[in-house]
C-alpha cells in the first residue's frame, strides 16, 4: 500500500476497537487501546493504537491528538518495563508498506528486549495462544 491513501474502517484494529474482533487488552481509556500482539516478536510484545483518530500511520495523526496519544504510548512502555523487567524496551512504529507496516491503522509496538534473547521477524512468527498472552498482559496491567 502507498504511504497516503484513504483510511479503511474495516482494518483489523478498527474491528478490535468496535469489539468485532477479540484482543487481550492491557490498557484502555478514551484516547488509546493497548493490547498484546497476537504475532509477537518476543514475549510481551504490546501494541498501542489511538481510538479517536482514523489515522493510517503517524504522518496522518492530527497534531491536536498527538500529545495525549504519545503519553499513553509512554505509559504502556513504562508498564511493560515495570511488569516484565526486560533489559531494554524497543518502541517502534512503521509508516507505509515499504517501511514494514502491515496493518494500516496507526500503532506503536512496545517490545521488551532481554540480553541473549533473539527478536523474531515482524509479522512472521506463529500466532500466540490467548491464554498465554493473558498471563503476560496481567503482569503489565499490574504495573499500570
Amino acid at each position: 500500500m502507498t504511504l497516503h491513501a484513504d483510511y479503511d474502517p474495516n482494518n483489523i484494529f478498527a474491528k478490535i476497537l468496535r469489539g468485532e474482533m477479540p484482543a487481550v487488552k492491557v490498557y484502555e481509556d478514551d484516547i488509546a487501546l493497548a493490547f498484546m500482539d497476537v504475532f509477537p516478536q518476543v514475549e510481551g510484545h504490546t501494541l498501542v493504537i489511538p481510538k479517536r483518530a482514523e489515522a493510517r500511520n503517524f504522518l496522518d495523526l492530527p497534531g491536536d491528538k498527538l500529545g495525549s496519544y504519545m503519553q499513553r504510548v509512554q505509559k504502556v512502555a513504562r508498564a511493560v518495563e515495570a511488569g516484565l523487567k526486560p533489559d531494554g524496551v524497543l518502541v517502534t512504529q512503521f509508516n507505509g508498506a515499504p517501511a514494514g507496516q502491515t496493518i494500516f491503522h496507526l500503532h506503536f509496538h512496545i517490545i521488551p528486549r532481554w540480553e541473549g534473547v533473539a527478536l523474531g521477524r515482524h509479522g512472521e512468527g506463529g500466532m500466540a495462544k490467548p491464554e498465554d498472552l493473558e498471563v503476560i498482559a496481567a503482569k503489565i496491567r499490574a504495573a499500570l
